[in-house]
């Protein structure tokens, strides 16, 4: 079973995937950081030792990796068999220009296998962290070259890209009528879909949403997010 490797794609106006529009890496990357903030205000109150936190609003969540490039299989001589490596970078690199379409750089998908991102599969921890890609806006990339062939043409880069998520409006609203649910021991995603939605059935839109392959197996304590339907 050979490993996938870790894919961009552009996103049409409609957010679906233009066609010809996929990008793979040459090599998957070894670590990824995922960065997720809020905003608070400081609501200064007379005598008090210190002021009130008060929110103000969330920070859209970002990803950054390095993506490592190398052409030096293709020749490192001089002549016709020297392949520069911006053939492969350019194309990540024009993911900060701006589309003629749409008048702004492109919305992406970065997607890593069929399964999502490693790990996102897994039964336990914050069903919030499980997605099979990330949604999102090159914020920048940044190129290093660091070998270079007798005649200059450059050979091996590492890029570092920061992406930021993104979601539309209708995104964005929906997700404020999502609740959390907190699992009880014994409890099954039938009984919850009945107490919540007054159908039974709709335990499998919270499996879904979840990323559940074993509706089943639910963890007692654990944290479900319930869709708005």
């Amino acid at each position: 079973m050979s490993l996938s490797r870790a894919v961009f794609t552009r996103l049409a106006r409609d957010l679906t995937p233009v066609p010809n529009g996929s990008m793979t890496v040459q090599y998957n990357p070894g670590e990824f950081t995922m960065t997720k903030g809020v905003q608070y205000a400081e609501v200064a109150i007379p005598g008090l030792d210190m002021p009130v936190q008060q929110f103000i609003r969330g920070q859209a969540e970002t990803l950054t990796v390095d993506l490592f490039f190398d052409t030096t299989e293709f020749g490192m001589d001089e002549g016709d068999s020297v392949t520069p490596v911006t053939l492969l970078t350019d194309q990540f690199y024009r993911l900060t220009r701006i589309d003629p379409q749409t008048k702004a750089p492109p919305v992406c998908y970065f997607s890593w296998g069929e399964r999502g991102f490693p790990g996102s599969n897994l039964q336990r921890g914050d069903t919030q962290l499980r997605q099979n890609g990330f949604r999102c806006l090159v914020e920048s990339v940044t190129q290093k070259f660091t070998l270079f062939s007798p005649l200059g043409a450059p050979l091996r880069a590492t890029l570092s890209v920061k992406l930021r998520e993104y979601q539309t409006l209708t995104d964005l609203v929906s997700a404020l009528e999502e609740s959390v649910q907190l699992i009880a021991e014994g409890e099954t995603l039938d009984q919850i879909a009945s107490r919540e939605y007054n159908d039974p059935s709709r335990w499998r839109e919270i499996a879904e949403f979840n990323g559940l392959d074993d509706p089943l197996l639910l963890t007692p304590g654990s944290l479900l997010d319930l869709p708005s339907l």
